[in-house]
């Protein structure tokens, strides 16, 4: 499947982010990434750039992205808490993660339990703890990040999960982060959060990626295709099925997450982040069907579909001075 990408504009990019995942025709893409210094790393484990050990809190991270992202930061030395409802477990072992990888990581993640949306709380928990840097990785709305800048006025950096969900929509594709932005869009209170952040002066960073998946998404994206071809049941698709889309691995958007901490030119920056190739969505229901042994995808041709997909084109590139991002 497609690797995680910020595309430059005007001239290919020579900071490339290339990933070991699969891309759409089942080429396999080459690793290279940067080592900047070796720390307790297991066999096969992923090494990405990082600065000095940071006092980092993730407001999520029991979930899909979050996961991931943990585990990453975990590896390269920083000090992660998670502040969670405590609803699910901190630590889940993942599928194919060695015992010795689980019980390092179980012995070092951090946790403060707690609503976000209990203000006060909020502010004084995290007043009391002290962190160098947050990822917020659930947040929707921009009155839950107010108390956590107040709390943590010294902050380094405030790195956020946006949404390419947050373009007006338009006929002159793709979309830019320059691009006119919707402020009635079911996604409106990222975009209120990114201008709450801008305005408080804060060092941040946001991605916006478009649809993501991967291993533990509780999104029914390619999960629906899959159940749908399982139970041999047609595959609706709106209008013709070649609106062009683009995907981006959770894995590979967790490393890009990583790659923006304490980097200078993702200082107050808003990048759109997902893969690198586009994608039918008739070409992403046949490569489901490839790589579940079907090989049988039946098609059915409806106005109306499930909401979460297009039913036009829907493509996002980066504009912005990429070279030392190492994001493609």
């Amino acid at each position: 499947m497609a690797s995680l990408v910020v595309v430059q504009h005007k001239q290919p990019s020579s900071a490339v982010f290339q990933s070991s995942f699969s891309d759409f025709s089942g080429a396999r893409l080459t690793a290279s990434v940067q080592y900047k210094r070796k720390l307790w790393q297991p066999k096969g484990a992923l090494r990405v750039i990082a600065s000095s050990a940071k006092k980092i809190l993730i407001m999520g991270g029991t979930r899909f992205i979050g996961v991931f992202l943990s585990r990453l930061l975990v590896k390269e030395g920083h000090q992660v808490t998670l502040f969670t409802r405590g609803k699910a477990p901190i630590t889940q072992q993942l599928p194919g993660e060695s015992d010795v990888d689980f019980s390092y990581f179980s012995s070092k993640i951090l946790h403060l339990k707690g609503d976000r949306k209990d203000f006060e709380f909020v502010k004084s928990s995290l007043s009391a703890e002290g962190f160098d840097v947050v990822y917020d990785i659930n947040g929707r709305e921009a009155v839950e990040v107010e108390p956590i800048l107040d709390a943590l006025p010294n902050l380094e950096q405030y790195i956020y999960c946006s949404s390419a969900g947050v373009y007006l929509k338009t006929d002159y594709l793709p979309h830019f982060e320059v691009d006119a932005v919707d402020p009635k869009s079911r996604h409106k209170g990222k975009l209120e959060t990114e201008c709450l952040l801008e305005s408080r002066g804060v060092n941040y960073t946001s991605l916006r990626p478009v649809y993501i998946y991967g291993p533990l998404n509780y999104n029914p994206v390619e999960e629906w295709f899959f159940h749908r071809l399982k139970a041999g049941r047609p595959i609706p698709i709106p209008n013709s099925g070649m609106q062009v889309t683009q995907l981006g691995h959770v894995k590979d958007l967790a490393r890009a997450f990583v790659q923006v901490l304490g980097n200078e030119k993702a200082s107050k920056q808003i990048f759109n982040i997902s893969g690198e190739k586009y994608v039918t969505f008739d070409g992403l229901a046949k490569a489901c069907a490839k790589v579940s042994l079907t090989n049988k995808y039946i098609p059915e041709r409806r106005v109306c579909l499930v909401a979460y997909w297009q039913r036009s084109h829907c493509l996002y590139v980066s504009n912005r001075p990429l070279d030392s991002l190492s994001l493609r």
